[in-house]
């Protein structure tokens, strides 16, 4: 049986275009109690971004911390928080930031409409109720959160998505100039998780011609973006993120997002620098990937963290390799379905002992 998938149905993409979303929310804002929740990184507050968020009446403006990667606790302490603030369920859930602000504001409008602790429902399609509606305002490209049907969540024994339909969202508005000013670092990180969605969706046992046509399109713009300079890169970044995620939605990701879930559940390595810290260790399953992406790197100059699993105990170790070798979907896109013959435990330690 093929999937019948949902994708985000309404999507604004232009210079400029964060100005139009106070025109997206109005009709949303029906009767007196109705307000909105802005969950946006707290490295907007005082900035002028923040003060151009369209707040009315009795909206809240809930500003989130993402130093560290999201954690299901956090997530329900969020959720008591607009509990605490109004009886009123909210009329929509705004979330405007990088992967985390957006995978932040996807759990809470899940959870507001879903009983228990977002801990109960990281898996596949574990999710009962529609969330509230939610529309997302990314400030950083690459990730795929504004697009995916996930919301990736650090909880008490594992690090794994809420993966489920719901999870959605309702709205994208995608304005290529809110990625002025973005460290480098950071810029190449999360652009790189991109760029690797890409090659593992197309390097992958489930790909097929859909998955292939977005994959092949994004990486092409990471290439322009990354190794050709273009004076349209913030533009062309903020589509590759776009189509990457469009790739995985009826493909999947692979080895290198199944190891970074490990080095994040164990040291609290942010996504797309574990990303980066895994995929340089995977030249034989993603050779051709490898080697351009250490051409992207040398060209940008980015230094690539090292040797962050040398102190480690084995107790430790052995929980990222649980960790990572848990992820069975992204192993079977990767290596098929007698991966776990290929994957061994003790081959995903040398893996982690080399990081």
């Amino acid at each position: 049986m093929y999937r019948n998938f949902r994708i985000v149905p309404n999507i604004i993409f232009g210079r400029g275009s964060f100005n139009q979303l106070d025109d997206v929310l109005k009709d949303r804002r029906v009767g007196a109690d109705a307000f909105m929740v802005f969950v946006v990184d707290d490295v907007f507050t005082g900035k002028p971004l923040e003060g151009r968020i369209p707040l009315r009446g009795k909206d809240l403006l809930l500003r989130v911390n993402v130093d560290d990667e999201p954690k299901t606790k956090y997530i329900d302490e969020l959720v008591a928080r607009i509990r605490a603030y109004s009886p009123v369920t909210p009329a929509g859930i705004v979330g405007i930031g990088g992967g985390s602000a957006m995978d932040i504001a996807k759990a809470v409008s899940l959870m507001l409409n879903n009983p228990g602790s977002s801990a109960d429902y990281q898996g596949w399609d574990l999710i009962s109720n529609p969330a509230v509606y939610h529309a997302a305002v990314p400030t950083l490209a690459g990730t795929g959160a504004e697009i995916s049907r996930t919301t990736i969540l650090t909880g008490p024994e594992k690090k794994l998505g809420i993966n489920s339909d719901y999870t959605l969202y309702d709205q994208i508005l995608l304005d290529p100039e809110l990625l002025a000013g973005v460290p480098k670092n950071q810029w190449f990180y999360t652009g790189m998780d991109c760029y690797i969605h890409d090659v593992e969706s197309l390097h992958g046992t489930f790909i097929n011609e859909f998955s292939k046509a977005y994959g092949e399109k994004s990486r092409d713009l990471c290439r322009q973006v990354f190794l050709e300079d273009s004076p349209e890169k913030d533009d062309k970044l903020m589509m590759a993120s776009y189509f990457g995620g469009m790739s995985i939605a009826y493909s999947q990701v692979g080895a290198c997002h199944a190891l970074s879930y490990g080095l994040s559940f164990v040291l609290g390595i942010h996504h797309g620098v574990g990303c980066c810290i895994a995929f340089d260790q995977l030249e034989d399953i993603y050779p051709e990937g490898v080697r351009e992406f250490r051409q992207m790197m040398e060209k940008h100059d980015i230094p690539l963290p090292r040797n962050v699993t040398k102190d480690l105990d084995s107790a430790s170790l052995e929980k990222m390799v649980t960790t990572a070798l848990g992820l069975v979907p992204l192993w079977e896109n990767c290596l098929g379905p007698d991966w776990a013959n290929l994957m061994t435990r003790e081959r995903a330690m040398e893996l982690y002992r080399r990081m």
